[in-house]
């Protein structure tokens, strides 16, 4: 006869309107523990309507009802505005909340990501913003990657102002922060090809002036990212533009000429990887072509020393070969100036 003594089961909406309650009470009072456990129990019956337990099959018609109650209360925005006095099982709830409402289609559309960009945008700010709370930063980053799976949003997060925090982001001291914040930063500049492509022609200048900043980090581990992250958008078509007017300007290609020096082997391979274009493209400006012919005969001893073998990439010492062909058909220095 113990059933006679279990509480009825909440419906979805009612569950919702009580962690929405057991939320706010967390912000009235210094002492949370109790909300907090409140919170987490109702966060976790969540978790069972959304994709059911060992008793129960996940019901579309609650999961509905649940989904249309989460965005009439604006439960989502809730939960991330209070995400630091949740405990942390129910930040990662929070977490599973969120990717599985974005995951959910209404024939060919997403609620939950019209919801974000038309209804409610500053959770998106508050997402963006994650790096800036150590105890939260790791779970907003996670949640804000999912959400960029979406085009949409990502065409959003590149034209806010905020977007450009990510290049601070990726230097921030705690190690943990820095490394989710460059995740995030990867995946916005890497996901969505043709929209990466307008964002880089129309923002050149800006972007430019703070990647080259990365790439001169005193952080290794920020500064092989950047590299890398460079190197992979130079070798997208989609980027021509960018690749233009990165390829004719010889800042740029003093900062490169500087990593094929660096002390550090994985440096010179990455820098290798963008130097490799300025000396392969058809038309150089005069400005690159003068670089170039200037310093020949450092590039002559750099690359006949230079070790490709222990980066484990057949191609890499082709490339080194065809380079340092292109190098020697410069002209020398010696004959422009008599000339």
């Amino acid at each position: 006869m113990a059933f006679l003594f279990k509480r009825n089961p909440k419906t979805p909406p009612e569950l919702i309107r009580a962690l929405n309650d057991q939320v706010a009470k967390l912000d009235s009072t210094t002492d949370n523990k109790k909300y907090q456990d409140e919170a987490s129990r109702y966060l976790h019956q969540v978790k069972v309507i959304l994709h059911g337990d060992d008793e129960n099959d996940p019901q579309p018609d609650q999961i509905s009802q649940l989904a249309q109650e989460v965005y009439t209360t604006d439960c989502l925005y809730h939960l991330i505005c209070s995400l630091r006095k949740l405990d942390f099982d129910s930040r990662k709830d929070v977490l599973i909340l969120f990717s599985t409402l974005l995951r959910r289609q209404i024939g060919s559309k997403s609620p939950t990501v019209d919801y974000l960009l038309y209804s409610k945008p500053e959770i998106l700010i508050k997402l963006l913003q994650g790096p800036e709370h150590q105890e939260t930063g790791l779970i907003c980053g996670q949640i804000l990657r999912d959400c960029i799976k979406f085009e949409s949003i990502t065409h959003y997060v590149l034209s806010h102002q905020l977007f450009w925090n990510y290049f601070k982001y990726c230097q921030i001291s705690i190690f943990e922060i820095a490394t989710d914040s460059f995740a995030t930063f990867h995946d916005l500049l890497t996901l969505h090809k043709k929209l990466v492509s307008e964002f880089l022609a129309n923002n050149y200048e800006l972007f430019t002036q703070n990647i080259n900043q990365l790439l001169q980090s005193q952080n290794y581990v920020t500064k092989r990212q950047s590299v890398r992250l460079l190197a992979e958008l130079v070798l997208q078509r989609q980027n021509q533009f960018f690749l233009n007017r990165y390829f004719d300007d010889p800042k740029n290609l003093k900062l490169i000429m500087l990593l094929l020096s660096d002390k550090s082997k994985n440096l010179q391979i990455e820098g290798f990887h963008i130097f490799k274009f300025f000396v392969a493209k058809p038309k150089k400006s005069q400005k690159i072509l003068d670089i170039l012919i200037k310093n020949k005969e450092n590039f002559l001893e750099v690359f006949k020393t230079f070790d490709v073998n222990y980066a484990n990439d057949p191609n890499l010492i082709d490339e080194r070969d065809y380079i340092l062909c292109e190098i020697q058909k410069l002209p020398d220095i010696e004959k422009i100036r008599s000339s």
